[in-house]
């Protein structure tokens, strides 16, 4: 009887499944792949959020701020929150999979709170404001800075048998 490593089964018996971050991202090392993912859902998330604040500024048809009890919830709390839970679960399980979900939900989380920089700095709500461009070049910072680094250095290549990949 094979061992469930070489079976091509879980333990459970059930045949294991490729992470998807496997086919989207081939080729990244299983530990880089967070970070890919990190970059990619900052930049999306931040200009997600700026097209969606703009078409709440222009007061587009269905689209409102979220609001609670009247009182408007910017997105950096949400932001906050995400990556509360970022934190926590990087305590708990750190398997590959986890590891490229986790990248992912943390680029999120910071995009949000980074897109309203500027409102916590001043404690002002300055998101349409001159004062409000710091957050635009903070972000775009980031962006550029942590695209540089990804660029400019070089994880190991993951191989199409990678078991790291599996978990």
């Amino acid at each position: 009887m094979k061992s469930p490593k070489t079976s091509g089964h879980a333990p459970s018996g059930h045949p294991k499944r490729p992470s998807p971050w496997l086919r989207l991202l081939p080729g990244i090392s299983p530990k880089r792949r967070g970070f890919v993912l990190a970059w990619w859902g900052f930049a999306l998330t931040f200009g997600g959020m700026r097209l969606l604040t703009w078409l709440i500024h222009i007061d587009v048809a269905g689209v409102g701020d979220m609001q609670a009890g009247g009182v408007h919830i910017h997105h950096y709390v949400w932001g906050i929150l995400l990556l509360a839970v970022v934190g926590a679960a990087s305590l708990a399980d750190r398997t590959a999979r986890a590891r490229a979900w986790m990248g992912l939900a943390y680029g999120v989380g910071l995009a949000l709170v980074v897109d309203e920089a500027a409102l916590l700095i001043s404690l002002e709500d300055v998101y349409w404001d001159t004062e409000g461009g710091f957050s635009i070049a903070l972000a775009i910072a980031v962006i550029a800075v942590a695209g540089s680094v990804l660029a400019m250095t070089r994880g190991r290549r993951a191989s199409r048998n990678d078991p790291e990949d599996e978990r």
